[in-house]
């Protein structure tokens, strides 16, 4: 197997054909990428099963899907480092939280837990632990039965890693569910989901496994497939509620495999040919190379570097400063984003006190502050089109404690030169901001 050497860029030395850096279109980078890409040999395969399926579609999709999808599932599977029972397919994150929600049974006085981003300074990982074994315990007291808590491996904006190693310890220590949002995981973080055993974990293989949209991982243990009794849309593998004596009618062929992994089988006619991509997709990372590893191991080394490089670079360049970890022993930063402050002065840029002044502020997501908190996201708008229709880039932008930070997404395609590139753009851009164009 021939090795690819990373930054992977338009063509290899060799000349080869077909490996390239993406589908995408090259002429101008983007830094901050939220729905993911794949390489043009991935692209291939995706349309190879797409040209099978329009030449037999009957014969596709009830007889060879199911077996390639479980190659798929397996080849996930000892990835992620758990058995091939526990993963199912579902179009993206949001959709496996939905149904985790959606199939659970809930009482008066239940209560789920999740994490905001407040708009205040970082907090270290130990807070963060401490906060969710204080919540669970003041619920209790209060008389209320948390069921659930939800939190993030990596968080979006801004770009930081969660502990969730410990807070799922954490639940499982107060008998609380804990559902993993993995929207970042699965090819951004290594994961051992044995060892994790989380209750649920949902995560998108199309933004950092270099597998085609939509296609999340769903990972639900056997102790909870049974409460997973319908599918988000409910769809013929529906499990309904036993009766003596009923029998269900399944249209699709029937299957020696679990309800559970029969149910998220077939959801409804719509092209799940990106689910088939994933073995595909791990050979193709198998073959990266960097700084002497290959694999997953070059992946992670390359981005995880360039991600701390590329904020440094940027800080620099703008004269402000990266968003770092609280404590030493925090592991922040251990991922492939960078976030790094951009050099305007709410002040000075509204004619505005404060956005986000402890007097004000309301609970709610980033941004949930009274005062003219309108402004500060309408500036980051205004920066975001600027950066589409001027430069042919993006760069992902969030308003958080009283200043706006860019999230800065480390990628096999990208190198330093490219960051420096980027870092030009937004000084550029950030002082039409201070000259009021952000207005007209």
């Amino acid at each position: 197997m021939s090795k690819i050497s990373i930054p992977v860029r338009e063509k290899h030395s060799d000349g080869s054909a077909g490996e390239t850096n993406g589908t995408h279109d090259d002429s101008m980078p983007e830094f901050g990428r939220s729905f993911g890409t794949y390489p043009r040999a991935i692209r291939d395969v995706m349309r190879s099963f797409q040209d099978r399926s329009e030449a037999r579609p009957d014969v596709f999709i009830r007889y060879e899907y199911p077996k390639l999808l479980d190659e798929s599932r397996a080849a996930v599977a000892a990835h992620l480092h758990c058995p091939v029972e526990t993963i199912v397919f579902v179009p993206n994150a949001t959709t496996g939280v939905n149904t985790v929600l959606r199939n659970m049974v809930f009482a008066p006085g239940d209560s789920i837990i999740y994490f905001a981003t407040l708009p205040r300074p970082p907090l270290s990982d130990a807070w963060l632990v401490a906060a969710l074994d204080t919540t669970v315990r003041a619920e209790k007291s209060a008389g209320r039965t948390p069921r659930l808590a939800l939190f993030d491996t990596v968080v979006s904006l801004p770009g930081v890693r969660m502990p969730f190693e410990a807070l799922t310890a954490t639940c499982r220590a107060h008998g609380v569910l804990s559902l993993v949002d993995a929207a970042h995981g699965v090819g951004h973080l290594p994961l051992d989901l044995t060892a994790l055993d989380p209750d649920f974990l949902v995560s998108n293989a199309h933004k950092w496994l270099m597998v085609p949209r939509g296609c999340a991982v769903f990972y639900v243990p056997l102790r909870h497939q049974a409460a997973m009794r319908s599918t988000l849309p409910t769809s013929h593998g529906y499990v309904p509620t036993p009766r003596p004596g009923r029998v269900i009618n399944n249209p699709l062929p029937p299957s020696a495999k679990s309800a559970f992994v029969t149910n998220f089988e077939f959801v409804g006619t719509i092209d799940n040919t990106p689910y088939l991509c994933i073995p595909a997709a791990l050979a193709f990372r198998q073959r990266l190379a960097h700084g002497g590893k290959r694999g997953e191991a070059a992946v992670a080394a390359y981005c995880f570097e360039l991600a701390r490089a590329a904020g440094q670079l940027t800080a620099s360049i703008l004269g402000t400063n990266v968003l770092a970890k609280v404590d030493t022993g925090d592991r922040t930063e251990e991922c492939c984003f960078s976030n790094v402050r951009l050099p305007l002065e709410y002040a000075s840029v509204t004619n505005a006190t404060s956005a986000t002044s402890a007097t004000n502020l309301t609970s709610g997501d980033v941004g949930a502050a009274k005062g003219n908190c309108d402004s500060a996201i309408r500036i980051a708008q205004w920066i975001s089109q600027v950066l589409v229709h001027e430069y042919a880039t993006f760069i992902a932008i969030i308003f958080y404690g009283d200043a706006w930070w860019v999230r800065l997404s480390a990628q096999v395609y990208l190198d330093l030169a490219d960051f420096e590139w980027g870092a030009g753009v937004l000084k550029k851009v950030c002082e039409r901001v201070r000259a009021g164009e952000w207005r007209r």
